[in-house]
């Protein structure tokens, strides 16, 4: 058997190696992280429902200090506008997001979560933090702590990039 300093190496751009192995986990990520991968991951139907891309979206808003209108909302979610409105409506009649008056503009309605949907939010963020968690239960905890650090500091830089 040859040894590996006698094999010829085919050459390999040593930047995109990294890139293309970051891009196959974000396509995977976002595979195993949709509404219904995780439904069924829990089992629960309830869970896939599109009332949680609206509470993950209107929860961004409120930690930013900027209670949400249907057009952030639509934004946050890469969506039109009347495909947010129906997302919206949804969230109301389930009790989940109620719509304010903008004290600054009567004619914007923010939206805010109910008591139910800051219960329903902290519900699949346990989910969700038991999935990465599991994932994660055989790495040391100074990976864990790495592999938060890098993949925070990549989030933060690819939402703060302009688009081309």
């Amino acid at each position: 058997m040859a040894d590996d300093a006698e094999r010829p190496e085919r050459p390999v751009d040593d930047a995109e190696r990294p890139v293309d192995a970051v891009e196959r986990a974000m396509v995977a990520i976002r595979r195993s992280q949709s509404r219904r991968s995780l439904a069924r991951r829990a089992g629960r139907p309830a869970l896939g429902d599109a009332s949680f891309d609206v509470l993950d979206a209107i929860e961004a808003a409120e930690q930013s200090g900027t209670p949400p209108t249907v057009s952030d909302i639509a934004a946050a979610l890469a969506v039109d506008q009347p495909r947010a409105s129906r997302l919206v409506a949804g969230a109301v009649e389930a009790g989940l997001v109620r719509r304010e008056a903008d004290q600054s503009d009567g004619r914007r309605a923010l939206l805010v979560r109910t008591e139910a949907g800051r219960a329903m939010t902290e519900e699949v963020h346990r989910f969700r933090r038991s999935v990465f968690a599991e994932a994660m239960e055989e790495w040391p905890e100074a990976d864990r702590a790495e592999f938060a650090r890098l993949l925070t500091r990549f989030v933060d830089t690819l939402g703060s990039r302009q688009p081309r």
